[in-house]
């Protein structure tokens, strides 16, 4: 006997075994936008794409599917820059305790004072169900399992899943348009919402984790800049973003520079004039800053223009 017909393309569900105390920590936070889902050593992640599931399977003895989150970017950072991108959203209530938890799974000493590079799956609008609602794991999942499997909606293990997470997801997600299907109830990508730690992540990233005007790349003096603030109307998105040395986003934020919409660093007169200083940052002006190579990521000339005309001083 034929079973039933299966998708041709599919989505793909992460089932990752999550950290009980993260979970516990973060499911007491209804306010998150995102969070740092973590591991304690950077590797390579490439079973998500962005805008599919990753879901929370808790360790035994509770053993079941409690919550998701949409996957939006992965990388490997300092322990340090992960806690300031996210601070508590990393499940932790501290960096020591972030770091003292990093140190024990990856059996370190717990004298050991290094800035452990751990690898992050940052995840927007996550859900933590009730615990009526926790969901068994499916019948295909080992307990040998000690990271994660993945799933696709083309089959129908993959299928039941999706539909299971997705009626308990508790808040109204943002279809992705480019995806969507005229067949009723095909699977489709959901767009993940960038927070402030990813919008931080993704435009270090962007930026090869170089200044965009000194080429600075000591990675805990540079700071992602919004181009347009948020509170007035910008965007966490690479292209509302510029990647500065600390000292230049201050003045970039104060109005005492800018970067023109031709992408040229200006410094204004009034840094010589209110602290009879300055020499360093005029060397600069009128140089062309670096931009990504993707144009998708660059900076949006309109959003420059904004900054030229309302902050620039």
């Amino acid at each position: 006997m034929r079973g039933p017909p299966q998708l041709a393309v599919g989505i793909h569900l992460v089932l990752a075994v999550t950290d009980n105390d993260w979970f516990d920590q973060l499911r007491r936070r209804p306010d998150l936008e995102e969070v740092n889902f973590w591991a304690p050593s950077p590797r390579n992640f490439r079973s998500l794409t962005q805008g599919e599931l990753l879901l929370f399977k808790l360790r035994a003895p509770r053993n079941v599917i409690a919550g998701c989150g949409i996957f939006a970017y992965t990388n490997a950072l300092p322990c340090s820059l992960a806690w300031e991108a996210f601070g508590t959203a990393n499940g932790t209530r501290s960096l020591p305790e972030m770091h003292e938890r990093i140190a024990k799974y990856r059996r370190a000493s717990p004298n050991d004072q290094s800035d452990f590079s751990i690898g992050c799956k940052i995840l927007t609008q996550p859900t933590f169900f009730d615990e009526r609602d926790w969901i068994p794991v499916p019948a295909s999942w080992s307990p040998r399992i000690v990271d994660y499997k993945t799933y696709d909606t083309a089959d129908s293990e993959g299928r039941q899943l999706w539909e299971a997470v997705t009626a308990r997801m508790n808040r109204p997600m943002e279809i992705d348009a480019g995806r969507s299907d005229p067949r009723l109830g095909k699977p489709q990508l959901i767009r993940p919402r960038l927070g402030q730690g990813a919008f931080r992540v993704v435009v270090t990233d962007c930026y090869e984790r170089r200044c965009a005007v000194t080429r600075e790349r000591t990675l805990p003096v540079l700071q992602a800049a919004h181009i347009r603030p948020y509170s007035d109307g910008g965007r966490h998105e690479p292209q509302n973003g510029l990647l500065l040395r600390s000292d230049i986003h201050q003045l970039f934020d104060r109005g005492y520079v800018t970067v023109t919409p031709e992408l040229r660093f200006e410094v204004s007169p009034r840094i010589r004039e209110e602290f009879e200083n300055g020499r360093d940052y005029y060397s600069l002006t009128g140089k062309r800053i670096s931009v990504p190579a993707p144009p998708e990521a660059r900076p949006d000339p309109s959003a420059l223009e904004w900054h030229n005309q309302n902050c620039y001083r």
